[in-house]
């Protein structure tokens, strides 16, 4: 008993700590977004003594932020949607046809997830950028499709699998279609892993840098890429610049707090077979 308080108190402690080390960036971006540029400079640790809002004022001007969040928002949702749909019915696929293809075919999506995009970025680009029209959302969608369905079918097949294939054959017995089966009877089953690939793939495609400021242009810029125009080559405007981190990240935060109980019971059941 005395060992499971023990236990217990280490836990809470080195989860306290933890939780503090990692908010103590967020707590550094809110107090400088509300100083001005003399106070940050001084101490930037400290609370604002002369309270601003004209970092956020102008870093709405110089980020374009409605455009650029109508870029982010565009972006994100096509292509968690197609995401969620592509991978679903894949993962179904894969864990429903147990034969060889299957087998491989899962193998090679697995072994994909641990190639970085840094090594593929040269020859990607190199191979795609004859084929598709670089500057433009569509094809900046299509390549997060890609790069994402690797994890999102790893996760959907993981759920999948624990779910008894006599309901599948009931259906059939019944008539239904594998179209009919899986949209009325699997996919309504899925809402917590369809939540935790929607909330992973939503903070990665968000908040990502390097693949936008290689297909998009200025007008079509992203959050994270108009973020960038506070840091110039010799000098940085660091309070509007922690204004526009914060307005950057609190739609992002807001949709991960919505659907974060569906997040940890996604993880819990559809990670671990």
């Amino acid at each position: 008993m005395k060992k499971s308080k023990l236990g217990l108190r280490i836990t809470f402690w080195v989860g306290g700590i933890l939780s503090l080390i990692y908010a103590f960036p967020f707590f550094l971006v809110l107090v400088n977004s509300f100083k001005p540029k003399r106070e940050i400079l001084d101490n930037p640790l400290s609370f604002p003594i002369e309270f601003t809002t004209d970092n956020f004022e102008q870093a709405v001007k110089k980020m374009d932020f409605f455009a650029s969040l109508t870029n982010s928002v565009v972006i994100t949702v096509f292509s968690v949607v197609a995401l969620i749909l592509v991978s679903s019915m894949l993962a179904y696929y894969l864990s429903r046809m147990h034969n060889k293809f299957s087998k491989v075919t899962f193998m090679i999506l697995v072994a994909s997830m641990i190639v970085p995009f840094q090594a593929l970025m040269i020859p990607f680009m190199g191979l795609f950028a004859p084929i598709l029209s670089i500057n433009d959302r569509a094809s900046l969608i299509f390549f997060y499709i890609g790069f994402g369905v690797a994890l999102s079918t790893f996760l959907y097949h993981g759920f999948i699998s624990n779910i008894p294939t006599e309901l599948d054959e009931a259906a059939a017995l019944d008539g239904a279609s594998d179209f009919t089966i899986f949209w009325k009877i699997i996919f309504p089953m899925l809402s917590p892993v369809t939540a935790t690939v929607a909330i992973v793939n939503a903070l990665w495609i968000w908040n990502d840098f390097l693949l936008p400021v290689l297909t998009l242009d200025r007008d079509s810029r992203t959050l994270p890429l108009s973020t960038y125009l506070f840091y110039g080559q010799y000098s940085a405007n660091y309070g509007q610049a922690m204004a526009g981190l914060l307005l950057a990240v609190i739609p992002i935060i807001a949709f991960y707090l919505i659907l974060q109980r569906q997040f940890i019971s996604g993880i819990s059941s559809g990670a671990v077979k």
